[in-house]
């Protein structure tokens, strides 16, 4: 994570130095990112980047936990749009993320990272749905309407919660890995949750 001097900064130039990177990030994956490009878009030095990150990799770490953590308020948002019904949350929330990609730039940073997945980048995702932070989680399941689900606790609902975030996640990547249109990835997404929700729903 960003060192204290990153935090310090003035909000101009954070600001200038996050849209630095997501633009490295978006033109090409993070193995292949040059801090190079990074300082000179952002108008730094060098030394000055090793000041607010250990590497190019906990920058980019950073950008993608601040995009998860965004998505995860969405999701929050369509929960208590469809009044806590999940399935239909996911399955909202799904198809506007695909919607909202049109920026080329956020579609290629989301696009680099799903093609070139490693532990951590899945466990990033994850955050979007499943939030590793215990208040995190609670404020997600006390959204939820149990009554609409075939389950006993809440700790069934967290295993539910953990199902529908993979299955989502799996979607995502086969979208990139597959090139499928946003059609398509729809389609599949809606497909396996109605198989989920047979298994699940009252």
């Amino acid at each position: 994570m960003p060192k204290a001097t990153f935090y310090n900064l003035p909000e101009e130039k954070r600001q200038l130095l996050i849209r630095a990177l997501e633009k490295e990030f978006s033109r090409v994956p993070v193995f292949e990112a040059s801090i190079a490009n990074i300082v000179k878009t952002a108008n730094i030095s060098r030394g000055s980047f090793y000041q607010y990150f250990e590497d190019k990799e906990d920058a980019y770490f950073y950008i993608l936990q601040e995009q998860a953590n965004s998505r995860n308020r969405q999701f929050i948002e369509q929960l208590e749009k469809h009044e806590g019904n999940l399935f239909d949350a996911i399955t909202a929330f799904y198809y506007d993320l695909l919607i909202e990609l049109p920026d080329e730039e956020e579609y290629n940073f989301f696009r680099n990272a799903l093609l070139n997945v490693t532990h951590q980048i899945e466990n990033i995702f994850n955050d979007i749905i499943v939030s590793n932070v215990k208040e995190g989680m609670e404020e997600i399941t006390r959204r939820i309407n149990m009554d609409i689900l075939n389950i006993e606790s809440e700790k069934e609902l967290r295993h539910v919660i953990q199902i529908i975030s993979a299955v989502a996640f799996r979607n995502f990547v086969e979208k990139f890995t597959e090139e499928l249109s946003d059609e398509e990835a729809i389609e599949n997404f809606k497909i396996d949750m109605k198989l989920l929700k047979k298994g699940l729903a009252k």
